[in-house]
């Protein structure tokens, strides 16, 4: 189970909707399974489905997280028009101890879930988020 504060889903739902049609990007701040900050990343990628974190920002998080006494645990990323579940591109970019966020975007509604690599594929974490209802 990972939890969230509510700021954090709140800025990586904004993000998500800011971006669209295109991709959002960002990586996650925090202890163990505890997401405290979101932390919004530039996307260097073309293509409007496709997302690639900017190595600056990558760094700015890193720095970010140690000044405030936390890890770079995960990444988010949003899906427009599109299920909040990794695709085969996610797979072959996936880091084994990080947790993933995506944020689906439909019809100005936004829906975000959570996964991790288990046995070499993703794996659906129940996700809290401060004041909301478990996911899923």
């Amino acid at each position: 189970m990972a939890g969230m504060t509510a700021v954090a889903a709140s800025h990586i739902r904004a993000d998500a909707v800011s971006a669209y049609p295109r991709e959002c990007c960002g990586l996650l701040l925090g202890r163990d399974d505890a997401i405290v900050e979101a932390w919004t990343a530039r996307n260097l990628s073309h293509d409007p489905k496709r997302y690639q974190v900017d190595p600056r920002d990558h760094f700015a998080a890193i720095r970010a997280a140690r000044g405030r006494g936390l890890d770079v645990i995960g990444a988010y990323h949003s899906h427009p028009d599109a299920p909040p579940c990794p695709s085969a591109t996610d797979l072959d970019e996936a880091f084994p101890s990080f947790i993933y966020l995506i944020a689906s975007v439909r019809g100005g509604r936004v829906e975000v879930r959570a996964w991790h690599l288990v046995g070499g594929n993703f794996a659906e974490l129940p996700l809290v988020i401060e004041g909301e209802e478990t996911l899923p």
